[in-house]
């Protein structure tokens, strides 16, 4: 009986331990208040160069999705200006990029020659995709970035990169080509169809070693020295243009890659040439992801989280990628987050929309619930809040009257206790859960206790977003509340 006994509390005591582990308390303070949400979106390279081919109403449907507010609500675009390859393939194999990322990152380019006319005819799938997000969601805002110059502009002939994926791929002599046909394109959209780019980044990834001659893709390799050097010629074009576009840049794979650009921006002064700072997080650590956050708003630059993506498999994989997007915004603290892309061929991780470009036909994938508990919920001009659990994101509405929390599960049950500092619970919580077997279900399964603090329950794998009306209560008051001693009769 003893022995029995003693198994019994050693179960006991593992069950409690179990328990514990997957028991998260924490408190959310929305006085604490962290980066404004500018929002939220995705590049149209490569998706719109081939859905931009398809009938009117699944554009209609597609782009219904996106930006409206119960759908995706995204409302920040990347206009992709092509660089274009050579026609004859006189340096690089015959459709090299088909053999890789496929036709659909076979990008044409507006001028084929130094002082030549430009066909302002060509990309007319992508720029379909972008005049209907402008008729759709009037508010949008719009990034025009490049992969590459064209081929001729390039030291190996081709818009896929030098021979040698460590080096510069632009000739020094066509840097002021380059940054005429960057500006001569955005100065096109303004006046022909109303789109004025808010930023112009004309790099891509630059320090990697991924681009080369006859490679996947277009791209280019530009030191950080070259960087600079090149925005020394891109800067003052562009203002000279009446454009009210700003450089953004680097774009550079990794948090890593991007703290060592930043630093020499900064050691050079040509963090004065640029109004933003966009960084991927293909790769990234807490470290630094806080420094470049840090260092470019210290230097007066918005930040934005311009590109990100992942694999994986199923739900799992799906919530990894939410894992990432909330140690972006907590650690980084962009104003815009962006993914890279919305939809894709094989596969349900590096998209929100599974579709056949030749077919035409497309479906939500679970990404695409997944992604929606955040910017669905946390809109335009709502303010991140301090929320003191890194399987969580807060924000509050501008009225301050509404606050919105999403909460990733773990591999198992798990529940969340939420206090709330400097505000009170001012009515009925509203929930919507997403998991293996839902996609954005709502749910009633969260209390409130006496004491305030709120509860609720998550099923493994899985992801919850609570609406919580406020009644707030200001700081003073509450440090008031603090320190009162009780009165003496």
């Amino acid at each position: 009986m003893k022995g029995s006994g003693s198994l019994a509390i050693a179960l006991f005591m593992t069950v409690l331990t179990a328990t514990a582990q997957h028991r998260h308390e924490y408190a959310v303070d929305v006085d604490a208040r962290r980066q404004t949400v500018e929002g939220w979106g995705v590049s149209l390279c490569w998706w719109a160069n081939m859905c931009g081919k398809w009938d009117e109403e699944s554009i209609d449907q597609l782009i219904d999705w996106m930006v409206s507010p119960d759908g995706l609500n995204w409302n920040i675009f990347r206009y992709n200006i092509g660089g274009g390859d050579d026609p004859e393939w006189t340096n690089c194999d015959v459709h090299h990029m088909g053999k890789g990322k496929g036709l659909r990152a076979e990008m044409e380019g507006f001028q084929d020659e130094r002082g030549g006319p430009y066909r302002w005819e060509r990309d007319s799938a992508q720029r379909r995709i972008m005049l209907k997000i402008k008729e759709k969601r009037p508010d949008a805002i719009f990034e025009a970035f490049s992969n590459s110059p064209p081929w001729w502009m390039t030291v190996s002939g081709c818009a896929a990169g030098h021979q040698d994926a460590r080096t510069d791929n632009l000739r020094t002599d066509c840097y002021e080509d380059f940054a005429r046909y960057l500006v001569d394109v955005c100065l096109h959209y303004r006046d022909t169809y109303g789109i004025e780019f808010k930023t112009l980044e004309p790099f891509n990834e630059p320090t990697t070693d991924y681009w080369y001659r006859s490679g996947s893709q277009e791209g280019c390799h530009f030191d950080a020295t070259s960087q600079v050097a090149f925005l020394r010629v891109l800067a003052p074009i562009l203002k000279e243009s009446g454009l009210r576009t700003i450089i953004s840049a680097s774009d550079e794979t990794c948090t890593k890659h991007s703290l060592a650009v930043l630093k020499e921006y900064l050691r050079s002064g040509a963090i004065d040439l640029i109004g933003q700072w966009n960084t991927h997080t293909y790769s990234a650590d807490r470290d630094t992801r806080r420094k470049v956050g840090d260092l470019a708003r210290n230097a007066g630059k918005e930040v934005w989280m311009s590109e990100s993506g992942s694999g994986g498999r199923g739900i799992e994989g799906n919530l990894n990628m939410a894992q990432r997007l909330i140690d972006d915004m907590r650690d980084i603290r962009p104003s815009a987050w962006l993914d890279w892309q919305y939809v894709e061929e094989y596969g349900d991780q590096w998209c929100l929309v599974q579709g056949n470009f030749a077919r035409g036909t497309y479906r939500k994938v679970k990404n695409f619930y997944v992604r929606q508990h955040f910017t669905r919920f946390i809109r335009q001009g709502y303010h991140i809040v301090e929320s003191r659990n890194g399987q969580s994101l807060a924000a509050i509405n501008p009225e301050a009257d509404t606050l919105t929390v999403v909460l990733l599960g773990d591999k198992e049950p798990s529940t969340h206790h939420i206090s709330l500092l400097g505000a009170d619970v001012n009515g009925g919580i509203q929930a919507w859960r997403s998991s293996e077997t839902e996609s954005m279900e709502p749910i009633g399964n969260v209390g409130i206790t006496s004491d305030g603090i709120i509860e609720v329950g998550l099923p493994e794998r899985s992801i919850t977003t609570l609406l919580i009306p406020l009644n707030a209560t200001s700081k003073g008051n509450r440090q008031k509340s603090r320190t009162k001693r009780p009165t003496r009769h």
